[in-house]
């Protein structure tokens, strides 16, 4: 297939993989930040610009594995739990960590987009997704994401447009 990429679209509220042609072989509805686009740590906003997937966390994970400090907890995600929970920011199935490419735009300092913990991750299957809702990651269905983390590598450029 070549070297991929993906493209999230803020505007949409969609994530397209595309092959070394610029061809897509993956499109998919996610959730970005409930307050729109923005760099800043502490924003819970959505870095704009090119990003990196850094690394993937939780390969073979039972879907809906919970993970905090992108570790799983030993929890299994469940209607019940998120009521015992109400205020958990649900982090789910997979993770992948971005890193931004741009110094001073989504790297380094006060905008640095991996010390801000910015995933693409799984989400709870009562969430809903195709609308902003998240803290400022790329929140996705729950087999979406294992489909998306078996596709990608590490190294993957992700765009993130406002547009």
């Amino acid at each position: 297939m070549g070297e991929l990429c993906i493209d999230v679209s803020m505007a949409d509220q969609t994530l397209t993989v595309y092959d070394s042609n610029r061809t897509p072989c993956g499109h998919y509805r996610v959730s970005t930040a409930r307050n729109g686009a923005g760099e800043r740590r502490d924003s819970e906003r959505t870095p704009r610009g090119r990003h990196i997937v850094r690394a993937k966390i939780g390969a073979g994970c039972t879907a809906n594995t919970v993970f905090r400090g992108r570790r799983p907890t030993g929890e299994l995600y469940r209607p019940q739990l998120k009521r015992l929970y109400p205020q958990r920011d649900w982090i789910l199935t997979r993770i992948m960590w971005l890193s931004g490419l741009e110094p001073g735009h989504n790297r380094l300092g006060l905008v640095d987009t991996m010390r801000r913990y910015i995933y693409i991750h799984g989400a709870p299957d009562d969430d809903r997704i195709g609308e902003p809702s998240s803290h400022g990651c790329i929140k996705m269905r729950n087999a979406d994401v294992i489909e998306l983390f078996d596709q990608v590598p590490v190294g993957t450029i992700v765009t993130i447009r406002e547009d």
